[in-house]
């Protein structure tokens, strides 16, 4: 589910970059003219074709804010990280034995020395 989630993802935005490209910056020098070829000035007009981008655009970015959102939650392996997961450090530390250890041995004291 992921992988396809994903994938959607990414097609749609290579389409929103695409749709970006096509669209005409102000000055009305933009890859839109390079569409007029197609016929679809002539069908849509260069006004609708400018509005039906513009229209494109944002209902694609609008999927792909979704899809990355959505792809968040199907993340695999999300039913282990509800463990507090384990540092580095804490992996590092040796395991305290299961036995207490004795306590070690006293030193040896000397003997008291005889009063002169």
């Amino acid at each position: 589910m992921h992988v396809f989630i994903v994938v959607v993802g990414l097609l749609a935005s290579i389409l929103l970059v695409g749709v970006i490209l096509l669209q005409s910056p102000k000055s009305g020098s933009g890859l839109t003219g390079g569409i007029a070829s197609l016929g679809t000035v002539q069908t849509l007009g260069v006004r609708r074709t400018g509005d039906f981008l513009s229209k494109t655009t944002g209902i694609l970015a609008a999927i792909v804010m979704a899809l990355c959102f959505i792809a968040q939650f199907t993340l695999p392996g999300k039913e282990s990280s509800r463990v507090a997961p384990e540092s580095i450090l804490q992996r590092s530390i040796p395991v305290r034995p299961a036995v207490p250890v004795s306590p070690a041995p006293e030193a040896p004291t000397l003997p008291a020395l005889p009063a002169k």
